[in-house]
Parts: structure tokens; sequence; C-alpha cells
């Protein structure tokens, strides 16, 4: 099945929230709908995000939100790469590949110095395309996060 890529707009919200919420409810959280909608309804409301659908013929099978970011050190802009989610039915057809293409496309086309993203270790699927795509694992530097 061709797999065709777009940017979403905040009109396509009806679209992009099943995906958002399954999307959550992949990495253990509850159905939520209503919260995902807001999320997305305040990303989209104030520029804060990007967000790519990939469709086939039956339509949006898959997301993936880029975030921007700025290095001070080395002074320039980057993206993260937040989420990507491609809907079972669909996965090994391209969609996840198209989407992370086009992720690095529109990086590259705003001048942005590189794409970085966080997957689960146990996500070999995933770091599997990654790496087929040239991404690389951090050796140099360890995550760490504060939960506030």
């Amino acid at each position: 099945m061709p797999i065709s890529i777009r940017t979403a707009s905040i009109h396509e919200l009806d679209v992009v929230v099943p995906l958002f919420d399954a999307y959550r409810s992949f990495y253990g959280r509850p159905s939520d709908p209503a919260r995902a909608r807001a999320f997305l309804a305040e990303r989209f409301q104030h520029h804060e995000s990007i967000i790519f659908l990939a469709l086939d013929e039956s339509g949006a099978v898959g997301f993936t939100q880029l975030y921007p970011v700025f290095s001070s050190v080395s002074c320039t802009r980057k993206y993260l790469l937040n989420d990507l989610f491609v809907v079972p039915a669909a996965r090994r057809g391209g969609a996840g590949r198209a989407l992370l293409v086009a992720a690095a496309d529109f990086a590259r086309a705003q001048g942005a110095a590189s794409l970085s993203l966080s997957t689960g270790v146990a996500n070999a699927a995933a770091q599997r395309l990654y790496e087929s795509l040239g991404w690389t694992r951090d050796e140099s530097f360890y995550e760490y996060n504060l939960v506030l």
C-alpha cells in the first residue's frame, strides 16, 4: 500500500486524537481522548510542535510529532522527535520509515543541526528502523530525568 505523508493542522484533531491516544496507551497510559485532544489543541494553538500524518488508502495510519529545541553550546536549532506511532495493522508497511524521512527532511529544510529521540530499551524493532536510517545511539552522554 502506498503511504503518503502530510503535515497535520488543528483542523485535523479528529484524525490525530485517536492515533495520539493509542500511542499513549502503547506506553501504558489509560485511554483519555479528551486529554489527548486538549493537549494536541494546545500544541497547535501555540505553534509548539509539528505533526506529520502517514496515510494509506484506508486513512491515517500513523503520526510523528516534533518539538523545537535549541543547543546553547552549538548555537543551533534541533528537533526532538518525541512521538512516533503506527497502528498495529499498518506496521512493517513503510509508514514509520516514511514519517522518519519526512521529519528529517523537514528539520533539514528548517536549518536544524539534528534530530533526537528516545525509545524503550526493549523496543528492538524501532531501534532497527532508526539505525537503518542512519540514527546512532548516543555513547557520549547519559540522559537524566527529574520527575516534578
